[in-house]
């Protein structure tokens, strides 16, 4: 894949943010600062950055999301302002509890764990 300008940026606008944006939200910032790009532009760059494994797609019910942390972790989703934040944890125990119940395999897990955020929980 030859260097563009255009797919540098989008790039850099998805590796500056930790809030996984949305397609939309990588468009609007773009504009900013090349004001004549297209929405399917961001789109066909945003697919080829993921194909070359520099971003990661998130599918988020019907919301699809960006995420430049390619290295396999989990979410945390908040029911009341959305956000998706990172988290780490260790799967092994999970897999071998699989394989032992279920006889199955499984050669990775992705979690999301949905609740409420610091930001919103009840005091």
């Amino acid at each position: 894949m030859r260097y563009s300008q255009q797919r540098q940026l989008i790039r850099e606008i998805v590796t500056r943010t930790n809030s996984h944006p949305t397609a939309d939200w990588i468009f609007k910032q773009t504009k900013k600062i090349i004001p004549n790009i297209s929405l399917g532009t961001v789109y066909r760059n945003l697919k080829q950055l993921e194909e070359k494994g520099e971003i990661d797609t998130i599918y988020d019910g019907n919301i699809v999301r960006y995420d430049w942390n390619v290295e396999s972790h989990d979410h945390l989703k908040c029911t009341e302002c959305g956000d998706l934040i990172d988290i780490h944890f260790k799967h092994d125990k999970f897999k071998s509890i699989v394989k032992r119940k279920f006889k199955f395999d499984a050669n990775s897990v992705e979690m999301k764990i949905i609740g409420t955020c610091s930001k919103h929980a009840k005091k």
